[in-house]
């Protein structure tokens, strides 16, 4: 049988809108609304230290108003866990922060920070909150991400989106179809996302083990053209035209 894949919309750069003027609008929050209208799955936002697109109070209302599941992208830090701690969002997913740079550069490195993370992936795990680890398309990050107890995983899927069609982007293509044949196999769920439009869903959506992509920025670019719903609309349908049947009695 299929196995259904689901659709995160990251709401992220509505946010970055807002607070580029300040104010209330455009309302990320509403944004969330609209994308559960349309079939989204689930809703992603990442509050970042600086606070430069989603902020606290943009939090408290998911948690309070969302029907659909939220994935509270963070970094591993002890401010970010203790709200991660108050709010309990259904996913918290650990992701690498810094300040200069404008979207995230890269996976984390769990295999070099082990010491590190096992901290917050247990307390979170213990809180009831899944867990999941952005990481490079790499065996021995995934193998450090099962040792750390984490039971999902999100493949970066930055450097094929970034590699011009070819044989480059092919190679990418690779690495991320055998990163995700290698989480599944050692039991990790496996999702991805970073950079997916229209033209590089496709082969991504494809790949079986993958059972969850995370979107964002594009979708709410091509948004001011034709609407925030048709382009979740638009989504869907490239990724249920890789997985024939998918939408109909399939695994999720």
């Amino acid at each position: 049988m299929t196995r259904y894949l689901r659709l995160g919309v990251n709401i992220d750069h509505v946010a970055t809108v807002r607070n580029a003027r300040g104010g209330k609008h455009p309302d990320p929050v509403r944004a969330a609304h609209l994308a559960a209208e349309a079939g989204a799955d689930g809703i992603t936002a990442h509050l970042r230290e600086d606070r430069r697109h989603i902020r606290d109070a943009d939090v408290e209302r998911l948690m309070a108003e969302l029907t659909l599941p939220l994935n509270l992208e963070m970094a591993a830090t002890d401010e970010m866990l203790a709200i991660a701690l108050r709010h309990r969002p259904h996913a918290v997913c650990l992701v690498p922060e810094k300040r200069t740079e404008v979207t995230t550069e890269g996976g984390l490195d769990v295999d070099g920070g082990r010491g590190h993370l096992e901290r917050y992936v247990a307390e979170l795990g213990a809180a009831g909150i899944r867990v999941s680890l952005f990481i490079d398309p790499e065996v021995r990050q995934l193998d450090a991400a099962r040792a750390l107890g984490a039971p999902v995983v999100e493949l970066h899927t930055g450097a094929y989106c970034d590699t011009p069609p070819g044989a480059g982007r092919g190679s990418e293509l690779t690495r991320l179809v055998q990163a995700a044949a290698h989480a599944e196999a050692i039991g990790l769920e496996c999702h991805a996302g970073h950079g997916l439009d229209y033209g590089t869903v496709g082969p991504v959506a494809a790949i079986p083990t993958i059972v969850e992509l995370n979107i964002g920025h594009f979708l709410v670019g091509e948004a001011l053209f034709v609407g925030l719903g048709e382009t979740i609309r638009a989504m869907r349908r490239r990724m249920d035209e890789e997985r024939p049947g998918a939408r109909a009695g399939a695994v999720r």
